[in-house]
């Protein structure tokens, strides 16, 4: 049995300036008495991935002051503003030579989603070729795992906040579907109005 703990890397998407939000970068949100991207790294730790890297972008010095990321390999993206393809690639380009043969990608602002989700799409990790992401009645959502063997060609098409979208719905048939609705919630952190999600 492969021991996916060890050959899959955590890949944190904190980034994020929070234009809907007044300004307000996302990975700095208070949530559970923490921080959102504390709270995000420490979901990927208790789902099973050993080794994390978080790309900041906005305030990204802020982040490093007040953030307690322990173990974490932070990365800076400072192409952030051009939206997540950026920094999916920026974190990709980070994992170059460290030996993970996978990586599991999520967001900082999807609270709603727990370890029990993450551990499911960190279980259909097979070899450098998997491909899965969580489904939520269905539909693909976060996170998403890769395989190292996909790595250059997502980061060729990612541009602008379509992340992978695009490389996923070229490799459809390969991407293993993970349900996940019934441990978790895929909303995202994007307005005023999402903050009621934050506790």
């Amino acid at each position: 049995m492969t021991d996916a703990n060890d050959q899959v890397a955590g890949l944190l998407l904190a980034a994020g300036g929070g234009r809907r939000l007044g300004g307000r970068p996302k990975a700095l949100l208070p949530h559970r008495g923490h921080l959102l991207v504390e709270h995000a790294a420490g979901v990927l730790r208790a789902a099973g991935c050993s080794r994390i890297h978080v790309v900041l972008g906005a305030e990204a010095e802020t982040v490093r002051e007040r953030a307690a990321l322990p173990g974490c390999t932070l990365v800076d993206n400072p192409e952030w503003v051009h939206g997540m393809g950026s920094s999916l690639r920026a974190g990709l380009q980070s994992l170059a030579g460290t030996g993970a043969r996978a990586v599991l990608v999520s967001l900082v602002d999807q609270p709603g989603i727990g370890p029990a989700a993450v551990a499911r799409v960190l279980a259909a990790y097979e070899s450098e070729r998997s491909l899965a992401a969580a489904a939520y009645d269905g539909q693909r959502g976060h996170p998403v795992l890769f395989g190292s063997a996909h790595w250059e060609g997502i980061a060729a098409t990612a541009t602008g906040d379509r992340g992978a979208r695009a490389y996923l719905k070229a490799h459809e048939d390969e991407v293993v579907l993970v349900e996940c609705g019934d441990v978790a919630e895929p909303y995202d952190i994007d307005t005023e109005g999402d903050l009621v999600h934050l506790e």
